[in-house]
């Protein structure tokens, strides 16, 4: 009864199609996730451009220890740059570890990271012990953060999209994002088209308090940029359960 609720409120916010639901109700981190997409604004437009990419830094400050998420800001807004904001508003506090920089490079810090192509959200919560990495659509729960790819190729030559997952049936997967050409917003594309998925699922928030502790580069994701890797090499760094 309570997850059957659970999509309807949903549904009527636009955010999900509930067709996996019974895999489990959103709870945790999760459920913050989601309650991040809801304070996010819509359209905007899209652009994946360096000038885009620094809108970022004057999109969130931190005020004694707490993330200040002001996404109107940052339009247009491009897809990993969309989600790194709901994950701040998510974890709610953190360290200025965690705020984009100007110019801040593939590989490079918190956000560097996350920005990365290939698996960079993946890698860094793997690098954290702060979650999970899998590819099972039977085990994927609304708010957890999903990297897609359109192609085969990773890395310097892929072509992907990481968004936050909320619901998917056998034809469809519906996520939130910023998506071309609108911008922030939710959207549905054919799973067909989806050549590999990768779920990541942030279980313990609280190890996003060592970033700061990380290397100050991570070469291999700054490599992502330029160079092409195969998915056994994803999955052995990032922990991935096939």
């Amino acid at each position: 009864m309570l997850i059957r609720l659970f999509c309807a409120i949903l549904v009527a916010m636009g955010l999900a199609g509930c067709a996996n639901m019974a895999a489990g109700e959103a709870s945790g981190f999760n459920s913050k996730v989601l309650a991040a997409i809801r304070t996010m604004p819509g359209g905007g437009g899209y652009d994946g451009s360096d000038a885009t990419k620094n809108l970022l830094h004057g999109a969130c400050n931190l005020t004694d220890g707490r993330f200040q998420v002001e996404a109107n800001r940052a339009k247009p807004s491009f897809c990993s740059g969309a989600t790194y904001l709901v994950l701040l508003e998510a974890l709610g506090s953190g360290s200025d570890a965690l705020l984009p920089e100007i110019d801040q490079q593939d590989g490079h810090g918190v956000f560097g990271r996350w920005n990365s192509n290939g698996p960079g959200s993946a890698k860094l919560v793997a690098d954290l012990a702060a979650g999970r990495n899998f590819t099972s659509w039977d085990e994927a729960q609304p708010g957890d953060f999903l990297k897609i790819w359109w192609t085969d190729k990773i890395g310097g030559r892929e072509r992907g999209h990481l968004v936050v997952y909320l619901g998917h049936d056998a034809k469809s997967v519906r996520f939130w994002s910023s998506n071309q050409p609108g911008g922030y917003g939710t959207k549905s594309v054919p799973r067909s088209d989806c050549k590999r998925v990768l779920f990541t699922r942030i279980t313990r928030p609280e190890r996003f308090a060592a970033a700061d502790k990380l290397p100050a580069v991570d070469p291999w994701l700054a490599r992502m940029l330029r160079e092409d890797f195969s998915w056994k090499e994803v999955v052995a760094k990032c922990r991935v359960v096939e």
